[in-house]
């Protein structure tokens, strides 16, 4: 009986997991990008991943860096985000708001173009205990017309 009593009290003593600080997560994830260190931008997607843009839906680690990550790396800069709502537990994590980006010419003497719209980003914890990570999961994002700069 001692011990029945003793493990539920320990176990009542367990330290729950905290909530991970996802403007940390995100604020890493847009450096990286903005730095185009692109194998560590990469980095932060889950093998699952999904991406979802206008009519485009890529899935999985490979398809989503190639066709979003590096297909774009090049082609944008200064990427800012602004959190509308945004939440966190032990498992998951979520941010959505809006976002800005410069978009660079295609060639020498075309004019750039200013993006903006609205993102949701969801990341999971990958792994348990102290081999735990978190990757990013979920982005969608719902672009405005470009307009000339």
């Amino acid at each position: 009986m001692f011990a029945v009593a003793a493990a539920a009290l320990l176990s009542s003593c367990t330290k729950a997991p905290e909530a991970v600080n996802i403007e940390e997560l995100n604020k890493q994830f847009i450096t990286s990008w903005n730095n185009k260190e692109v194998d560590k931008t990469l980095g932060y997607l889950a093998d699952d991943v999904q991406f979802l843009q206008g009519n485009s839906h890529f899935s999985g680690k490979g398809e989503v860096g190639d066709k979003w990550v590096r297909a774009t790396s090049g082609t944008i800069a200064n990427l800012k985000t602004s959190v509308v709502s945004s939440g966190a537990d032990s498992k998951l994590a979520y941010a959505a708001g809006t976002f800005s980006v410069d978009v660079l010419p295609e060639a020498p003497g075309q004019p750039s173009a200013f993006g903006e719209g609205n993102y949701i980003m969801v990341w999971k914890q990958v792994g348990e205990g102290k081999d735990a990570t978190w990757k990013l999961s979920y982005a969608q994002l719902e672009d405005h017309p470009l307009r000339r700069k």
